[in-house]
């Protein structure tokens, strides 16, 4: 028996007439498979608009409580699909996480998934060819209800997919696939036929919206072949596969797969830091404490003992940041703290980084050409990330993309 795990988004789902297109396609295409599971977000809108309603009754709501309200949006969504469904003529069962099996820690508001009793949804669909799981949701060891954070529902459904060992995982969004860069920053931006786990990766901790790292971390860890697809256009969309096999496209030159444009971050610096050891510990512990992930961080060179620290975080997270970061500048006697909204980190990615040289000559070439100032640079080995002024991010955006020939199948480096 084959297994297909397909994930519909918010947008997907947005509507009834949505949820019938999607129905259609799902009937069409139940003889080209045995099975599918189908996997939902809460419909669009739903979940933010719960938010609202928590915000009514208290600003800062208890995390158990948030995801209890939460969870029902995906409840709402599956009850309506299945529906929809029925209105084909095509059997279906439900499941809520704690239905599926889907045990996660007590990390409330961002759990991980610790395991799925995958004989569950192997039973349901030994009697019907359809199950449809809430997406963005699991129970904990004590029996309440999880979320699992952003991006919740694309790791479910990879996650069920791994435990399935399905034949493959199917990310429907309302994008075509991942391309070489944003499609509304940049024109000529190119949906690529596939990228690499780590690439992927690379590019969805960088700012890309098509899919979430976590679920690419499950996919690679499984070698579970995933394939983002639009849910509305009827196009290839990007399959998303192990480095081996774009072993072609670096042959061929392929340097470059895509270009990134976070405006979700901000900059905390402290000014006048010790340069002692310990120090750095004792301004990140509380931050790592209060669950806040540092991006990129800078340190200057020391002079007469002292030096200025500078990092990212999400802008969500900045208010906490500063004053966790007030906090410990007050415990080790450091200078004051500034912090700055006003930026964007643009990032480079591409496998062909490892053996081609002149990948950071030709960005900060681009750059320095169009006076875009770096602020801060961080870089993996096969990422380059910048933080600049916010004013010129989609300009920086269009310019690498034209440099790296992106607009072409291949992006090879000038000489």
């Amino acid at each position: 028996m084959s297994i297909i795990v397909k994930k519909y988004g918010g947008t997907s789902i947005g509507d009834f007439e949505r949820m019938h297109h999607i129905a259609r396609q799902i009937k069409s295409s139940l003889n080209d498979c045995d099975k599918q599971v189908i996997v939902l977000s809460a419909m669009s809108g739903r979940t933010n608009a719960l938010y609202e309603l928590a915000k009514q009754m208290h600003s800062e709501p208890n995390p158990q409580f948030m995801d209890m309200l939460l969870a029902t949006g995906e409840q709402e969504s599956i009850s309506l699909f299945a529906m929809c469904l029925q209105h084909y003529n095509i059997p279906s069962q439900t499941f809520l996480s704690f239905q599926a099996g889907i045990q996660t820690d007590s990390h409330h508001g961002c759990a991980r998934i610790a395991s799925i009793d995958s004989q569950i949804i192997h039973r349901a669909l030994s009697d019907m060819p359809v199950v449809i799981v809430a997406g963005f949701q699991g129970i904990d060891s004590t029996g309440a209800i999880t979320t699992i954070g952003r991006g919740g529902s694309d790791t479910t459904a990879v996650a069920i997919a791994a435990s399935l060992d399905a034949t493959y995982c199917e990310i429907n969004t309302d994008v075509a696939g991942v391309f070489t860069a944003d499609p509304k920053i940049c024109d000529a931006a190119r949906c690529l036929e596939k990228i690499s786990y780590e690439e992927m990766m690379e590019l969805a901790d960088a700012g890309a919206k098509v899919l979430h790292t976590r679920c690419v971390e499950l996919a690679a860890k499984y070698r579970l072949p995933l394939i983002v697809k639009s849910s509305f256009l009827d196009v290839p969309g990007t399959w998303v596969v192990p480095e081996e096999e774009m072993e072609e496209e670096i042959m061929e030159g392929q340097v470059v797969s895509g270009i990134t444009c976070d405006m979700n971050e901000a900059k905390v610096s402290i000014r006048h830091v010790p340069d002692k050891v310990g120090v750095t510990e004792a301004i990140f512990a509380p931050i790592a404490a209060a669950n806040i992930n540092v991006d990129l961080i800078i340190q200057n060179v020391s002079e007469a003992g002292y030096t200025d620290l500078t990092f990212t975080v999400c802008k969500e997270n900045l208010r906490k940041a500063i004053s966790l970061a007030e906090v410990a500048a007050k415990r080790i006697d450091a200078g004051h703290v500034i912090a700055a909204g006003d930026i964007a980190k643009i990032s480079v990615v591409g496998l062909g980084m490892r053996s081609h040289a002149g990948v950071a000559h030709l960005i900060f070439k681009t750059l320095a050409s169009e006076g875009i100032a770096v602020q801060m640079i961080g870089t993996s080995e096969i990422k380059v990330s910048m933080v600049i002024d916010a004013k010129y991010a989609e300009l920086a955006v269009r310019s690498l993309h034209e440099s790296f020939e992106l607009d072409k199948n291949l992006a090879i480096l000038s000489e």
